[in-house]
Parts: structure tokens; sequence; C-alpha cells
């Protein structure tokens, strides 16, 4: 019987030590679960009072397919002299057309549409470098004139027709006959024009590659 009752005894101590190492494992864990959520927490408010207390930052970008792409401008040297490329156009009858939806709204346009009657000349906007003649679904007959420094392109697209002699290579001064206003490509025959964009680029780049337009509405207009 004495055996017996010791035996209980131990089983209970033992019992005893194990329920009470569990509650004290517990009690840590709990403990530290607390102080690491309070610790998360100051963490949180830091970070937030940390952004709160930054300056905005200027917002430079264009939205591309739900993308920002940061778009650089020309010197204004150069933009300062810029001609509306469509002869006897006036700034006045210019419209606003870049980042307009095409394509149901898969694409935004990056460029500007000025409105004339097929014929009209087109005229070089900035001199430079003709640095490609080309044909294209979309844009028809292209002419692709590149800046003095190389980090610009000047795009005229849906031309009707090319200026006599034009040609690849060809230095071309501000205001030369490029050609005439057309709807070749994609462009509506009842509405000709000329479809005009600025892409700026690095000077090692080529015609083909991927650049970033900016808008020439404020170009051509604002500065007169």
């Amino acid at each position: 019987m004495a055996s017996s009752f010791a035996e209980k005894a131990q089983v209970a101590a033992v019992t005893a030590t194990l329920v009470s190492a569990a509650w004290i494992v517990a009690g840590a864990f709990v403990l530290d679960r607390a102080e690491g959520e309070q610790i998360d927490r100051e963490i949180a408010t830091k970070q937030k009072a940390e952004r709160e207390a930054e300056p905005e930052e200027e917002d430079s970008g264009v939205d591309i397919g739900g993308e920002r792409e940061t778009v650089s401008m020309p010197p204004e040297s150069e933009t300062s002299t810029l001609v509306i490329p469509v002869l006897n156009a006036a700034a006045t009858d210019l419209i606003d057309t870049f980042a307009d939806e095409r394509g149901g709204g898969t694409r935004l346009h990056q460029g500007l549409d000025i409105m004339a009657p097929e014929g009209t000349s087109v005229v070089a906007a900035a001199p430079g470098k003709i640095e490609r003649l080309f044909r294209s679904d979309a844009g028809g007959n292209t002419v692709y004139v590149r800046s003095e420094d190389r980090e610009t392109i000047y795009y005229y697209a849906h031309l009707a027709e090319y200026a006599q002699g034009l040609n690849e290579g060809q230095q071309v001064r501000r205001g030369q006959r490029l050609g005439t206003v057309g709807s070749s490509g994609n462009a509506d025959p009842d509405a000709p024009h000329l479809h005009f964009e600025v892409m700026r680029t690095t000077a090692t780049a080529e015609w083909w590659e991927p650049s970033n337009s900016v808008n020439p509405y404020p170009l051509l207009v604002e500065q007169r």
C-alpha cells in the first residue's frame, strides 16, 4: 500500500512539473508574440511617418498599357525654333491628339494629327539628317529625320508622296519640303492629314529601336 501511494505521489509530482513547464513555455510564447506585434506596430508607424515627411516627386511619366514610361524633352534651343510641319497651318488650327486612344483603347496615339487638304506641302519642323524613308502598313509613306545631336527623331507619316530628290542620308534644313499630306497607310482617305511625332532616343540607337514620344502640341503652340 505504501509503495502504491509513493508511486502515485511520484506520478503526480512529474505531472505537475510537466504542466508547469508547459504553462511557462506557453506564457513565454504569448509574451514573445505580443512583443513582436508591438515591434511591428512601432516599425509600421515609423515608416508611415517617414513616408508622410518625404516630399512628393513630380510625375513626368506617361501611362502606357498601365505602366509608367518616363520621357525627356528636347533641349529648349531646339524646340523654340520648331516650325509647324504643314505649310500654311497656324497654331490655332492644331488640335492636341497626343495620348488619344487607338485600337479600341489598347494603345495611345503618341503623335499629333495635323489636318490639311491632300497635296499640301509637308516641311521639316527642325533641321537634321534623313535617317530613313520607309513605307509601312500603318504609317504609309514615312520620313524619319534625326536631329543634329542624334537624340531626337522627327517622324512624318501618311504622306501622299515624297519631295522630288529626297534621299536617305540627306541633310535637310528647317522648313524644307519633305513631301505632301495624304492618307497612305491606315489613315482615313476622307481625312488626309500629317501624323507628326517627336521621339526622344539616344545618339547610338537605331531609328527603329524603342524611343519615348514627346507631345508635339505644346512645342508647336505654346511658344507662339
